[in-house]
């Protein structure tokens, strides 16, 4: 029996299950939104609201706790910009957006950053979906 265990599974291995939650936070901050299954999006909604505590403290220790957390990629689309004599701006990463744009976007806030919607259930096997977003 299961009593008292708060690990959810979803019938992964640890590694794979860190890996995956990795990737779903990384998408997250990266696009604002996703749709996963709903046991996905319940586990990854407290996963990002830690990560985006984090981001709100701010300081090297908490940037170094969350690029444990999650693949700290470029964003695609955000592209370097200098002019004739000016540094070359550094690239946009998630995890510079983590700490520069979200973590100052809830300071006020004490929990509750993320917001997981039922959608349709998925036309091949029928399982319940979610879309997750930043609120």
């Amino acid at each position: 029996m299961r009593h008292q265990k708060k690990v959810k599974k979803l019938g992964r291995p640890q590694d794979q299950r860190k890996a995956m939650l990795r990737a779903l936070a990384t998408s997250l901050f990266m696009h604002g939104e996703i749709k996963t299954t709903m046991p996905k999006a319940k586990v990854l909604k407290a996963y990002a609201d830690k990560l985006i505590t984090f981001a709100k403290k701010g300081d090297v220790a908490a940037r170094r706790e969350a690029k444990a957390l999650i693949y700290d990629q470029e964003i695609p689309g955000v592209e370097e910009t200098a002019t004739e004599g000016e540094e070359k701006t550094p690239r946009s990463t998630v995890l510079r957006k983590l700490f520069s744009e979200i973590g100052p976007k809830y300071k006020d806030r004490n929990g509750g950053y993320t917001r997981v919607y039922r959608i349709e259930n998925r036309r091949g096997d029928n399982a319940e979906m979610a879309l997750i977003q930043l609120t």
